[in-house]
């Protein structure tokens, strides 16, 4: 098995595992940034490592390159066989990293909530739906409903429409009154506003509704058609496609691994990024979902602390305090409403993977006892469907994860066998 060593380990390369690599070497120390995806730039800055078009990815996608940061891509990590020794997998094998300092910008993935049909060929999560369109998954002429919640369905839409799909409808399921107050409260923030309006011209002649939802989808063997409910009406959209999705939910199954403590879903941390765990940080969404702003400001944050600088400059904490109050004003105006908690039956199919259905698991106390009773969570993704659906419909407490973090070669968990390589700045 090969074996690195590193000061810093940054695990995700997004865009706050980007600025907190970048930051880190630029405050003196040596860093390695690891990813899954095979290029860095995480979800928000997909496809843009050899072509960027965002102002920021470009800037700091260059800042990344002129740097003497290692990178290693494609690499999963599985499992901490000790304290500062990370366990991966790859297409090359495993490889096991040494370090002194752990850096977690572990991102956030799509919430999904069940509803009668959504397992049906045809129905996407939207952030994943506009990943696979820029990953060149065919859309045009498709006829599409983007629904669910938050700023990212505009942005889904948008991606979706330049595709040449055909976008019959945008449901946004907050009411109109907080969709009014979010929209004044973007005044500070005149370039989310800017974004925000861009987006909506991209979207001219979309139809938009407020305080809608999807209640079910129909179809025999593929989607056919949504029963979409506006306020007190109901109405049926024919459809070839449907992409929904009610947020975000912070990724923190490492650092939950690690001991770290969480609040209301998300990893606690201090003014310089530390958690409770000493010499671990975490940045970016796992914190709490906020967006690349605050995701960038915390990455240098955590950089800079964990290469010994504690000192922040003025224009960060600037940066630092404006995009937190950015991320409190999508929590204010994006909570999901009660009624969703309603539209699964009994039969409806929650985890996935275990195939177990909403009722069976309804009866049980917690996820705990859910796993322990019906095998929910107990599938390939390890709860991180049914986990977060599990959360808002029932309360329930993410269970502690346990390695390996994912599938993985039984040769992970033995000793390596070869000499320590050098780290050397890859991308494959």
């Amino acid at each position: 098995m090969r074996e690195l060593n590193t000061e810093i380990l940054v695990v995700g390369a997004g865009p706050a595992g980007i600025a907190a690599a970048v930051s880190a070497e630029r405050a003196g120390a040596r860093a390695l940034l690891v990813d899954m995806q095979a290029e860095p730039g995480g979800q928000v800055w997909r496809g843009q490592w050899n072509n960027a078009t965002d102002p920021k990815a470009r800037r700091w996608l260059a800042a990344l390159r002129g740097s003497p940061v290692a990178i290693r891509c494609g690499l999963r990590l599985v499992d901490f066989a000790a304290p500062g020794l990370a366990v991966f997998d790859g297409a090359d094998g495993p490889l096991r990293v040494r370090c002194e300092r752990l850096i977690v910008a572990a991102g956030a993935r799509e919430r999904l909530l069940p509803f009668p049909g959504w397992t049906l060929p045809g129905v996407f999560g939207a952030g994943g739906l506009q990943v696979l369109v820029k990953n060149g998954w065919p859309v045009a002429g498709q006829r599409i409903v983007v629904a669910g919640s938050g700023p990212l369905l505009l942005a889904a839409a948008a991606t979706l429409r330049k595709a040449g799909a055909q976008v019959l409808r945008i449901a946004e399921q907050t009411d109109a009154a907080d969709l009014a107050r979010f929209a004044v409260s973007l005044a500070p923030h005149p370039g989310k506003w800017l974004q925000a309006a861009a987006l909506r011209w991209r979207l001219a002649g979309v139809p938009y509704r407020c305080n809608a939802w999807v209640e079910r989808a129909d179809g025999a063997e593929r989607l056919e058609s949504v029963r979409l409910r506006v306020g007190r009406t109901v109405e049926r959209i024919d459809c070839d496609a449907l992409a929904v999705g009610f947020g975000l939910v912070p990724n923190t199954e490492i650092a939950q691994l690690l001991g770290c403590e969480l609040r209301d879903g998300a990893v606690v941390v201090d003014a310089h990024q530390h958690t409770s765990v000493a010499g671990i940080y975490c940045a970016g969404e796992i914190c709490g979902i906020g967006g690349v702003d605050q995701a960038l400001a915390q990455g240098e944050v955590a950089g800079r602390a964990a290469a010994g600088s504690v000192e922040r400059p003025r224009a960060l904490q600037r940066d630092c305090a404006r995009s937190a109050r950015f991320a409190q004003t999508l929590r204010n105006h994006f909570s999901l409403r009660d009624e969703l908690r309603g539209l699964a039956a009994a039969d409806t199919v929650l985890c996935r993977c275990e195939n177990v259905r909403y009722a069976d698991a309804a009866a049980c106390r917690s996820q705990r006892d859910a796993r322990l009773q019906t095998r929910l969570g107990m599938g390939h993704c390890q709860a991180r469907i049914c986990g977060g659906a599990s959360e808002f419909l029932f309360g329930w407490t993410a269970a502690t994860p346990r390695p390996p973090l994912a599938p993985a070669a039984l040769a992970c968990f033995t000793e390596p066998t070869t000499d320590p390589e050098p780290p050397a700045q890859e991308s494959a």
